[in-house]
């Protein structure tokens, strides 16, 4: 029987879809209307659900279908659409992201009678990032005026267009419903509305997706249970590798490994599972209290997190500043923790071919230099540069030369999550009620920090720098090689320090810091290759006219006038240039 079920499932192509929207949209209504076998863990049956009204955790249900023209030829031979139905409500956005990265396509669910709502926004950018193709549906139709039905409808499908046409699901396939008609009261005997079209559409925006048992198992768990006699069942989608009967997986949240036991999918016994495979997994017994959600995987293949250092890009809508050590909600897999983030980019002095820091096809290399940033960028609008405003404040000397920024993650808490994993931030402690996007940044993590130490092994080797620029002035020349400044330290700093760095002059010398001059902070400079004559020049005029001034001041010369012009030209500027990296303990200055 069970050797029957294996085969029939290897024949069914399974296609997850996420079911998101504001919340009482209609979401678990719509999930309903289309299924036809519900998981343990669907339409909420948990019992705060049912008594809130409201879903607060993730569903699972499935139907199955005849397989579309297009998918034809292939190794499948019907079609399992997984429906996942997400909460809607802003307190449980943790919940739609984790739900969301194991989706392949996205249905948005729209009240016709009220449109485009806050999460609604969200679950855009969310499908945006984590997601190919969406379809959305207008659902309740059933409470517009018959009258006025057919019209509204065509308004509010305009409406969306317009508001998706600067994503990437622009002109995306939009079809009306009523999954619910009368609402959530009435009889079970009333007929959904435009259910057939809406399953049409999805055979036609369905696709092959990328399904590879090789690699190491990787199991997104959403819902544990226990069954007496049996084990501990952990329910949820294969994100990479496969899982058989008799495999010892790991549970790195728990330091604990357990032998598969047996393993359904959507109450059909089988005796493996691969790659985007909604399965049951029963397990030899453990509190099923002791893992909400989490990942399951090949022992010693999931690293524990202290950091990371991901590629990311701040989301538009987000209307906040990503300042540099701030704290964000940092979302990876079905772990959302508080950590410190430090943006950084590309500096123009860096190699154009970098290496990979870990993993074929990553763009972060240890070796290279990047540049500090005080906030994280803003994308570039289509067809125009980046200009000052759009810019680090950090970076007034040396600008970033590519649109590609990273971030440094440091996590409040150890986090579990497979390498390459998508990295979200969020601001959650923004209030639900304000209307605004509360999700920052997205990325991909491309180093893991496993080293509980890394303050000490790793980021003293992260050549991440701030430039310092400093400006003095000449005060006057003491020969033709060495000149006299000012202006450029305070009277406390310790000169020593600056000895030996470059500086240059207005007037196109370039020089050497020797050392201090006096108590005061002046300092002598050393010009290599000369004077110019001119300058030597205005500096030896400067030099008389300011001792013929003292000199006037004091009544040592006689008819001297006391307000003798300061000189007809500017004075002569000193101009240090410098950087520091800002993980350097010593905070030596480094000049190219």
């Amino acid at each position: 029987m069970a050797s029957d079920s294996t085969a029939a499932a290897k024949n069914l192509l399974n296609f997850n879809i996420g079911v998101l929207g504001h919340v009482d949209s209609g979401k678990t209504s719509l999930a309903k209307a289309l299924s036809t076998i519900a998981s343990t863990a669907a339409f909420d049956k948990n019992p705060q659900s049912k008594e809130r009204g409201i879903t607060l955790d993730l569903g699972f249900s499935s139907f199955i279908v005849d397989l579309p023209e297009h998918l034809k030829g292939t190794s499948y031979e019907r079609l399992q659409f997984t429906l996942v139905d997400c909460p809607g409500h802003a307190s449980l956005i943790r919940t739609i992201i984790g739900g969301a990265q194991i989706i392949d396509l996205m249905m948005l669910v729209i009240d016709v009678t009220k449109g485009m709502q806050t999460q609604s926004a969200e679950c855009l950018v969310i499908g945006e990032i984590a997601c190919k193709k969406m379809v959305v549906v207008l659902n309740k139709v059933d409470l517009l005026p018959a009258a006025k039905k057919a019209a509204t409808i065509e308004k509010m499908k305009k409406r969306m267009l317009k508001t998706l046409e600067n994503t990437r699901f622009a002109n995306c396939p939009i079809l009306a419903v009523a999954a619910k008609p009368g609402g959530p009261e009435a009889a079970e005997s009333m007929q959904a509305e435009g259910v057939a079209d809406l399953i049409d559409e999805l055979k036609k925006q369905s696709y092959l997706p990328e399904r590879d048992p090789t690699g190491p198992f990787l199991f997104s768990v959403d819902h544990c249970f226990s069954i007496r006699g049996q084990g501990t069942v952990m329910t949820g989608t294969i994100l990479s590798g496969k899982v058989a009967i008799n495999d010892t997986v790991e549970i790195p949240a728990l330091k604990m490994n357990r032998k598969v036991k047996s393993m359904q999918m959507f109450r059909q016994p089988v005796t493996q599972a691969i790659q985007g495979d909604r399965v049951g997994v029963c397990v030899t017994q453990f509190d099923p209290k002791q893992l909400e959600r989490g990942l399951v995987c090949t022992p010693g293949t999931l690293p524990t997190l202290f950091a990371g250092i991901a590629l990311v890009k701040k989301i538009p809508y987000f209307k906040g500043t990503c300042s540099t050590k701030a704290k964000f909600h940092v979302t990876m897999g079905h772990d959302t923790v508080m950590a410190k983030v430090l943006f950084f980019g590309a500096s123009s002095e860096a190699s154009s071919s970098p290496n990979d820091a870990d993993g074929e096809g990553s763009k972060f290399n240890l070796d290279q230099e990047y540049l500090y940033q005080d906030e994280l960028m803003s994308p570039p609008i289509a067809g125009k540069e980046n200009t000052a405003s759009n810019n680090q404040s950090g970076a007034s000397s040396t600008q970033a030369t590519t649109n590609e920024q990273w971030a440094l993650i440091e996590f409040e808490k150890p986090v579990t999550c497979q390498r390459n994993c998508l990295v979200i931030g969020s601001k959650l402690d923004t209030d639900i009620h304000s209307n605004t996007c509360r999700l920052a940044f997205h990325g991909e993590l491309l180093h893991a920090v496993t080293d509980k130490t890394y303050n000490e092994t790793l980021l003293p080797n992260l050549k991440i720098f701030k430039t310092k620029s400093r400006e003095g002035v000449v005060e006057r020349a003491t020969d033709n090689y060495s000149v006299i400044g000012r202006s450029l330290f305070k009277k406390e700093t310790n000169i020593q320090t600056f000895v030996g760095l470059k500086v240059s002059l207005s007037s196109g010398e370039e020089g050497v810091i020797e050392g201090g001059f006096g108590q005061s902070g002046k300092f002598k400079i050393r010009i290599p290759s000369g004077l110019k004559e001119e300058t030597f020049k205005q500096l030896s005029e400067k030099g008389k006219k300011g001792k013929k001034a003292a000199a006037s001041a004091s009544g040592e010369v006689e008819g001297a006038s006391t307000d003798a012009p300061s000189g007809s030209r500017q004075s002569i500027k000193i101009f240090l240039d410098f950087k520091r990296y800002i993980f350097d303990s010593k905070k030596q200055m480094i000049q190219t």
